[in-house]
Parts: structure tokens; C-alpha cells; sequence
């Protein structure tokens, strides 16, 4: 009885997901304005992607832990909120380093041509470079901060019950820093996540169109939720 309720959750689970992506791929109009809205509102499309996508992530993580999609006190609506603030600042990363590495290389190596050839549709060895580049410097000054933030978040929403009423108490920064696992947060989230997953994971991010980098690093959110799902296995 159980195995059959938690294939119905998957099933539930998997027909939402298709419901809400499946007019992108069907309907002109819609994938239209997709592409106008996210021109014309790039930070709060930014964070209507990471409120969904990055949310499901951490819901998906939920079930490869315990077996299902939601329990008391996880905190969907609360973690969502996060998730949207998390993507308006990735969104204001990703302009921040895709606009400032490019330079920096173009100034100190390759030349003022080296930005316009990154810019440019055509794959080549300084797209490359500049896009491993972009997301090493990305990965390695903000990613650690962001990540702490979240997990900073992630304790608070446990903490007060999941619900929005705790979400708004003031969050006990040093309680919860100081309570941290740091090794497992260094062993695992730094030292395995960042190089061998963000950062080749983050260079095919930057050789996307801009429309779709933002998009599809939302689309990670997903991976997140099954990486930490399976090192809280481990």
C-alpha cells in the first residue's frame, strides 16, 4: 500500500512538472513571451525560475532521503521565497562576472578582441576559456557565500516549523554559523561540489545564449537537491 501511494506521489509529481513546462515546448505564443518577459524582467524571471525549479530540486532531494515529496515542518513556501531572493542574486552574479572576467582576460592576455570573440555565436577556444574562466571566478568568490546563506536559511526554515510565520523571525546568524558541520560543509559542499560538479556544470552555463544561462543554471537547482540528498544519505 505504501509503494503504491509513493508511485502516485511520483506520478503527481512528474504530471505537475510536465504541465508547467509542457506549453514552452508546444505553443509559439507562450515560449514568446517567455523570451519578452525575461528581456523586459530579467531579475524577476530570474527568480520565478529559481522558486520553481530550485525548490522541486530540494523536494526531489526530500524523496531520494525519506520517500516522499513533503513532510511537516520541510517548508515548501518558505524555502521558495528563499529561492527566489537566492535567484535575483545569481542573476546580479552572473552579470557581475560574465561582464567582468571577459575584461580582465581581454585586458591582461588575449587582447580587446577576446571579449567581442566570447560574445560572438561561434564556438571557439577563447569561448571556452572565457566561459571555465567566468565560472571559476564565479564558483570560487561567490558560490561559497551563497552557499552558506542557504544552508543558513535552510537551518532557520527547520528550526521555527517551516512555517511563514517563523520564515519572518529575525535568523540567529551566529547560533546557527556556530552550530555549522564545517567539515562535512568543506569535505563535501567546497572542496567535491565546487570543482567537480559547479564549475564544469557553470562553463556550459556560459556558453549558453543569455537567454537560456539563467535558465538552465536554475535547472541545476535540481542537481543540488539530488547532491545533497545523497551526501545526507552518505
Amino acid at each position: 500500500m505504501d509503494n503504491i501511494k509513493i508511485k502516485k506521489q511520483d506520478l503527481l509529481f512528474t504530471g505537475g512538472c510536465v504541465l508547467v513546462l509542457l506549453p514552452f515546448f508546444l505553443s509559439k505564443d507562450v515560449y514568446n513571451f517567455y523570451k519578452s518577459f525575461n528581456a523586459a524582467h530579467p531579475f524577476i524571471a530570474s527568480a520565478i525560475k529559481f522558486a520553481l525549479l530550485s525548490t522541486a530540486g530540494e523536494r526531489i532531494g526530500l524523496r531520494i532521503r525519506k520517500g516522499f515529496y513533503n513532510e511537516r515542518g520541510f517548508g515548501i513556501i518558505p524555502r521558495a521565497i528563499v529561492w527566489a531572493a537566492l535567484g535575483m542574486a545569481i542573476k546580479a552574479a552572473f552579470i557581475i562576472f560574465s561582464e567582468g572576467v571577459p575584461r580582465i582576460l581581454a585586458d591582461v592576455w588575449f587582447g580587446p578582441k577576446a571579449v567581442l570573440e566570447y560574445y560572438a555565436t561561434r564556438l571557439s577556444f577563447i569561448k571556452i576559456f572565457t566561459a571555465f574562466s567566468i565560472s571559476l571566478a564565479m564558483n570560487t568568490i561567490f558560490a561559497p557565500v551563497f552557499m552558506t546563506l542557504h544552508k543558513i536559511t535552510d537551518t532557520h526554515i527547520l528550526q521555527t516549523g517551516g512555517t511563514l510565520r517563523g520564515f519572518f523571525t529575525p535568523i540567529p546568524f551566529g547560533k546557527i554559523i556556530s552550530s555549522m558541520d564545517w567539515q562535512r560543509q568543506w569535505d563535501f559542499v567546497f572542496k567535491k561540489t565546487i570543482p567537480l560538479f559547479w564549475i564544469p556544470a557553470h562553463t556550459i552555463t556560459f556558453l549558453l545564449p543569455p537567454d537560456w544561462q539563467v535558465l538552465f543554471a536554475a535547472a541545476l537547482g535540481v542537481a543540488l537537491g539530488v547532491l545533497l540528498a545523497l551526501a545526507s544519505r552518505k
